[in-house]
């Protein structure tokens, strides 16, 4: 059996590892590496797959995030409420850009923003709304998109973990990044959708913020040493594009994989009292970049050491919530009572989740974290 991997992009790669090894050879073979035809072509083969208007490429999610914030046109001061449970790129850009962050908590069973924890902390200075599709589930986007439309405040969808879900409702079903006034991807290998590298995209419908956008992206220019507003230096290069262009085709696909990986995991730990699954409510089609359950009677970190040492890896995302970070200690204005993420900060665990898992892997670590938690439960 292989030596078991969170994520195993070595297997993955034996099995396009031809159409990859292409695309990338073109690349070099034609010297584009920079805004080449690879970039444009994943470019519009991103605008088909999800359905939006105009997508934006760029250096990483994180790059996706602050550029989105800077395309509002948001002043220092101004507010940007986002959950706290989530990785601390959501709310870095926040603060790099002299916002002030508000957090919010998550519903403990969807790990998504809170809708009323939401309402409850705009105030007039509100300007953005930042929902996090945490770990592959989509937000409750009609619930936020209300609430936003009400006080007229921007909705940014972060969709580092989302790509290829869906968010179903009396409509019919759109992809996780096509509701908010822009959303943001990151391509960060590990991925559903992972390119080799940093790599990412934003997305919108407005035809005005895209073209603000993508001259963010380029040094604020649309026309070589002219620069109309401050912008950045963040592109996605042609290699990476070349990478994804391959991979969105497998997308759906190992979306699909990864569900069934979740459907053996909820099967397996079904009757298991310390073990509370993944739920997923009507609205969202999980696409699992984590497979994350909780831990009830039993200490998650000694699970998580005790799964190392018989070869299972897990990891905990997010040990530490974002409003208790050292980093946001002199931003803090107020005190925060969130008392669902400080619930699941202590007991969330992620067990290996990837395309290339085989049964007899799924059965070794199933059984595993079953015993793991019968020894540390009858010590």
């Amino acid at each position: 059996m292989h030596k078991i991997q969170m994520v195993d992009l070595q297997r993955q790669y034996e099995q396009i590892k031809s159409e990859i090894d292409k695309g990338i050879e073109e690349v070099i073979k034609t010297s584009t590496f920079i805004n080449g035809p690879a970039v444009k072509e994943f470019t519009e083969n991103l605008t088909t797959y999800t359905g939006v208007k105009h997508v934006i490429p760029c250096a990483n999610g994180t790059d996706a995030l602050q550029i989105a914030l800077m395309a509002l046109g948001l002043k220092p001061g101004d507010e940007v409420i986002t959950p706290s449970f989530t990785f601390i790129a959501t709310v870095e850009v926040v603060a790099l850009l002299g916002l002030t962050p508000v957090f919010v908590d998550v519903d403990k069973d969807t790990f998504t923003i809170n809708t009323v924890s939401l309402e409850q902390a705009i105030t007039d200075r509100t300007k953005a709304i930042i929902p996090v599709h945490l770990y592959g589930q989509c937000s409750n986007m009609d619930a936020i998109l209300t609430v936003a439309n009400k006080h007229n405040i921007a909705v940014i969808e972060d969709n580092a973990q989302s790509i290829g879900g869906s968010y179903i409702n009396e409509s019919g079903s759109r992809k996780t990044g096509t509701m908010g006034t822009v959303s943001c991807i990151s391509f960060f290998p590990s991925k559903n959708l992972g390119a080799y590298g940093d790599a990412g995209v934003i997305l919108t419908n407005d035809d005005t913020l895209a073209h603000t956008m993508q001259k963010i992206c380029n040094h604020g220019s649309e026309r070589r040493y002219y620069h109309e507003i401050v912008g950045v230096n963040s592109r996605l290069d042609s290699i990476q594009a070349a990478v994804l262009n391959v991979k969105l085709k497998y997308l759906d696909k190992y979306c699909d994989k990864r569900r069934e990986v979740a459907d053996f995991y909820n099967e397996a730990f079904s009757s298991n009292p310390h073990i509370i699954t993944p739920y997923e409510p009507e609205y969202s089609h999980h696409v699992y970049h984590q497979y994350t359950m909780i831990l009830e009677g039993v200490n998650r970190d000694e699970v998580h050491a005790e799964l190392a040492n018989i070869g299972i890896p897990s990891m905990i995302y997010y040990p530490v919530p974002c409003h208790e970070q050292e980093m946001f200690k002199e931003l803090k204005d107020r005190e925060y009572s969130l008392p669902n993420t400080e619930y699941l900060t202590a007991r969330v665990l992620s067990l290996p989740i990837h395309t290339e898992l085989t049964e007899q892997e799924l059965v070794f670590i199933t059984n595993g974290v079953s015993e793991v938690i019968n020894k540390l439960t009858h010590r």
